[in-house]
């Protein structure tokens, strides 16, 4: 087995990040939610005040999986902590523990920063990723729910006037 190299995602990525995206939306099913352009994460990532972070897995040289994440944090706890947006490996790399890879330099990353959590979310349907989290320890939480408001109903939302 040929090992692993992580490193950050640098803008001249901003192409093979975006394509695992659309492969990681194909894979679950929703390819259609996917609006983002690689110069929405070029501008969002790698500008003056980067929106998140990647890390990226290698295998003699070849794109094999990434993390994308951002810190976040916990007025309960009074803690930062990191939030996985998402975690892609490629098919042909799995088996390998480079999601577990990627998802504990991460925390590595977070813990050297003062951070004490990770937090992420899983497709409903994904069960595969449900039991690859569990393996890991990364349980799902009982007592929370993820709500949103996307699109126009967020513009009609953030665009009404405070009473």
């Amino acid at each position: 087995m040929s090992e692993v190299t992580l490193r950050p995602g640098r803008i001249d990525d901003v192409d093979t990040i975006h394509a695992a995206l659309l492969r990681l939306g194909t894979h679950i099913g929703a390819h259609q939610e996917i609006t983002s352009t690689p110069e929405d994460l070029r501008r969002y990532g790698f500008g003056a005040s980067p929106a998140f972070s990647t890390l990226i897995a290698e295998i003699d040289g070849e794109f094999a999986g990434l993390c994308l994440h951002f810190p976040i944090f916990s007025t309960w706890m009074g803690r930062p902590g990191v939030y996985i947006q998402d975690l892609y490996v490629e098919d042909r790399f799995r088996g390998q523990r480079i999601g577990e890879k990627l998802l504990r330099r991460v925390a590595k990353e977070c813990r050297a920063a003062g951070g004490v959590y990770l937090r992420l979310s899983v497709d409903t349907d994904n069960e595969t990723a449900k039991a690859f989290y569990e393996r890991l320890g990364i349980g799902w939480s009982s007592y929370e729910q993820v709500q949103k408001i996307v699109g126009d109903a967020f513009f009609a939302f953030a665009d009404t006037p405070e009473e």
